[in-house]
């Protein structure tokens, strides 16, 4: 019987990364012997390198010194080495689909609606009307393989000691002081999809008073946004920004009585944490497939025809009014956690 030698291949956001677990789960599951491997960008890393379903990690810095044609190259040159078996891009980027059929791979299965979907042996559809974990595990239709339970299907981070001990060095008090605790994760990739920065810290205020324990967190690159907030919260928030990797934000939200988040990677985290939380959706909208998951989520938006404006936002509202960031109230968002701690009670 010959041993599968399988390539998951996602390389774009890390929330993706992160909808993407499921995937690499149901192949374990489904074939005890295969041995699996993921791509996944340096940033990526982090949130799978401890997966159990996972036999290897790849890293394509293809922003980094993967990028151009030569890291392509060398790319290529690193999946012929494996001698993989079946490919799965989990994306449709075309710079995948040239890497698996440059590398050999004899089987490459991926969405028909990619760009190069004619580079791959098996195409799947996308259908818009699903969300995108269920959209990615319907890649493994080719090898027969469904998806009917819940548990398998939720995606996950690897939480290994070093990372919970990290995360209980940042919760010690003075920061940690006993109330339940509100992570508030005021960044996205796109300032039309953050919620803002004012609105966050008036929000810390309100869930202070409420008898939460608010801490504000965010990547390195997010620092500057993580301190306006606090600042403005004044003694209601502290600021952890650019103090946690994506594994440690999840070992806090494991820690949290609820998450608030914007539509963003922290979205998908605090998904995997199975922590209450409410996702605020600004210029975009979850029926594009990337809204929160599981009965204890909430999403706060407005009602407006101009969303979604793009499929990713942007640096600048279409329109300069910024309705969908502005017209979403810190009372709506207070109200939201108040009824997601309700159900979790």
């Amino acid at each position: 019987m010959i041993r599968e030698r399988i390539l998951v291949v996602q390389t774009a956001f890390l929330g993706d990364v992160i909808l993407t677990t499921p995937l690499v789960a149901a192949l374990r599951r489904h074939d005890a012997v295969a041995e699996i491997t993921m791509l996944v960008t340096p940033g990526g890393a982090p949130l799978v390198a401890a997966h159990p379903a996972l036999d290897r990690v790849l890293v394509d810095d293809k922003r980094g010194s993967g990028r151009g044609l030569g890291g392509l190259a060398r790319l290529v040159g690193v999946l012929r080495a494996h001698h993989f078996t079946i490919a799965i891009a989990a994306q449709k980027s075309v710079r995948t689909a040239l890497a698996l059929r440059a590398a050999g791979i004899p089987r490459r299965i991926g969405f028909a609606s990619a760009p190069a979907a004619r580079l791959y042996t098996d195409r799947v559809a996308r259908p818009l009307d699903r969300h995108d974990r269920d959209r990615l595990l319907g890649l493994l239709a080719p090898l027969g393989i469904t998806v009917d339970d819940p548990e398998l299907a939720h995606p996950w981070i690897a939480l290994d000691a070093a990372t919970e001990a990290r995360a209980t060095a940042l919760l010690a008090p003075p920061v940690g002081d006993g109330r339940p605790l509100a992570a508030l994760c005021p960044g996205s990739a796109w300032r039309t999809k953050r919620w803002p920065a004012p609105a966050f810290a008036a929000l810390a205020r309100a869930l202070d008073a409420d008898g939460y324990r608010c801490v504000v967190l965010g990547g390195p690159d997010e620092r500057a946004l993580t301190a306006t907030v606090a600042a403005a919260a004044g003694a209601a928030a502290v600021d952890l920004g650019g103090r946690t990797d994506l594994p440690v934000l999840a070992a806090i939200m494991r820690r949290a009585a609820v998450a608030v988040t914007n539509d963003s990677a922290p979205m998908h985290v605090a998904t995997a944490a199975r922590v209450p939380q409410v996702a605020i959706f600004c210029a975009t909208v979850p029926a594009q497939g990337y809204g929160p998951l599981g009965p204890r989520a909430l999403v706060v938006e407005r009602d407006l025809a101009c969303r979604p404006c793009g499929r990713h936002g942007g640096e600048r509202c279409p329109r300069g009014t910024d309705d969908c960031m502005e017209l979403v109230t810190v009372e709506d968002v207070r109200t939201a956690v108040a009824q997601v701690c309700a159900r979790a009670a």
